[in-house]
């Protein structure tokens, strides 16, 4: 066994009931070094990381730590933590009623007295260290999805880890908030602490990583050096064939939507509890537009108001030239409005009903729960939606839990494309998955949209709304501060409109 590794993985078999998640993959951490784990969605890479946290059980292989010829064998997270094996999961799991501090801290006492003014001290000190804008007293509900991100990574760092494993942490994250934590990466890399970084960026991947191994099917393709596997030919091994579909995705200079006639949904000073300050906005059939600005900008609060997910309190509504009150979701989706929302977790999913329960949720909303569907009929819309969006999922009784990431995101898709809106509303809908399953969507959003669909396609890489919109409005500070649209729609207008200029 090499001295200098923290851990090995070798022959790890993992199967699931009609699935076999992990056969014979091997992996190796070593001190000091950052190690991306890439792959599909489904290609295996999060069952192995619970294979190594104690959340699964192996079915065959050796797990080495240290280098230690002896084998181990961890049952447990909790048996993980006490090796020095910390996470950090891609969907956040940290406890929202509970502050900021008590999440740094909880489940690590060794006594049953708790010194709380000594607690917030150290986390103060931590959150300071890190440049996390929280306070150790602050319930960790009330901030934004980035900063509890941080949190949970603030409490993995603080602990004693050896190897400390990065599940997709960047995806809430904002380039300042990334480059914070990668200034962290490099100090713990440093000072020998190897870090298993899973991300679906390959920017990130390229700036940050010494080693790649890559994942497919359940299967290791292979553990490479950063600077012996291009960027195209990563992509080419975790699909299994050539791909240049991304660049395939380049927006068509297809005529643009009909300016003369009325907007599909158009709005006029609106504005919401959620501090979105009124702004006016319209869509036109088969249109793609998009928000973009940094985070914490506006763009999901501007797309909440109009789908009337927050409380509207200011502004006029017209949908197809008549006017119209949207204060609910309800009546957004009796308007013809679907809204896929951008914390999938919390907003999307209901993560034990099946992958049929989940896709006719949104029709059988506005059908009403005292008409439901026939069981056949509901088969039938599963069915549909399973083979158009190629949902991978062993039936549509399947829980939708158990499915990956990118694969929920399909359910949740469906879900909205069975109740035909003429307006649908994409708040990040290719974040924390894979390239295969981000390409799939950007070719059906801009397919929609050639079938005469409006949409409003939100993520917070820039390229992508580049590829995928032809008209951005951008927002800073909650506030609608320009609009870009043909020649002018480029990455520097958009940071020079976000930084101040004009449009």
């Amino acid at each position: 066994m090499e001295k200098d590794t923290v851990l090995t993985m070798r022959k790890i078999h993992k199967v699931f009931p009609g699935v076999r998640a992990l056969c014979d993959v091997d992996f190796t951490l070593r001190k000091g070094e950052i190690h991306a784990l890439m792959g599909e969605n489904g290609a295996g890479k999060s069952t192995l990381i619970k294979v190594l946290t104690g959340v699964y059980i192996k079915d065959a292989g050796e797990i080495h730590i240290n280098g230690i010829d002896k084998p181990i064998n961890i049952k447990s997270p909790q048996e993980a933590q006490d090796l020095g094996i910390s996470t950090v999961y891609q969907e956040i799991t940290l406890c929202p009623n509970l502050t900021v501090a008590e999440n740094i801290f909880i489940g690590r006492s060794k006594s049953n007295v708790v010194n709380w003014t000594k607690m917030r001290k150290k986390a103060g000190n931590i959150l300071d260290n890190l440049g996390i804008p929280a306070k150790p007293v602050q319930q960790l509900g009330n901030c934004s999805l980035a900063v509890q991100q941080m949190v949970a990574i603030a409490r993995a760092v603080d602990m004693d880890c050896k190897a400390l494993i990065l599940d997709e942490p960047t995806s809430s994250l904002d380039d300042n908030e990334v480059a914070k934590l990668f200034s962290l990466m490099r100090d713990l890399k440093s000072r020998g602490t190897g870090i298993i970084f899973v991300t679906h960026f390959l920017e990130q991947v390229y700036e940050v990583c010494d080693r790649i191994t890559v994942l497919r099917n359940g299967d290791l393709i292979g553990e490479y050096g950063i600077k012996d596997l291009p960027r195209f030919e990563l992509i080419s091994k975790m699909l299994g064939k050539d791909l240049n579909a991304l660049s395939e995705i380049r927006h068509k200079e297809e005529a643009a939507p009909d300016v003369q006639s009325a907007p599909v949904y158009e709005a006029d000073g609106l504005s919401s509890t959620a501090g979105i300050r009124p702004f006016n906005f319209q869509i036109r059939q088969g249109e793609v537009n998009g928000f973009t600005g940094l985070l914490g900008s506006g763009r999901s609060e501007s797309v909440r108001v109009i789908f009337g997910a927050d409380k509207v309190t200011g502004g006029t509504v017209k949908v197809g030239g008549r006017n119209v009150k949207i204060s609910s979701p309800i009546e957004a989706m009796k308007n013809g409005i679907g809204y896929l929302p951008e914390d999938r977790k919390n907003d999307g999913i209901i993560a034990d009903l099946s992958v049929r329960e989940n896709i006719i949720l949104a029709l059988q909303v506005m059908k009403g729960f005292f008409k439901p569907f026939t069981k056949a009929q509901a088969q039938a819309f599963a069915d549909e939606y399973i083979k158009a969006l190629n949902i991978k999922t062993s039936s549509a009784d399947t829980p939708l839990k158990t499915l990956s990431g990118g694969n929920q995101q399909k359910v949740i898709l469906a879900r909205w494309l069975l109740t035909h809106p003429k307006y649908l509303i994409l708040d990040e809908p290719t974040r924390g998955i894979d390239i295969s399953v981000k390409v799939e969507i950007q070719k059906l959003v801009l397919r929609l949209a050639e079938e005469g669909m409006s949409i409003t396609f939100i993520s917070s890489e820039m390229e992508e709304m580049l590829r995928t919109c032809s008209r951005l409005i951008v927002m800073r500070d909650r506030h609608v501060v320009g609009e870009l649209s043909g020649d002018r729609m480029t990455r520097d207008n958009i940071m020079h409109t976000i930084a101040g200029g004009t449009e």
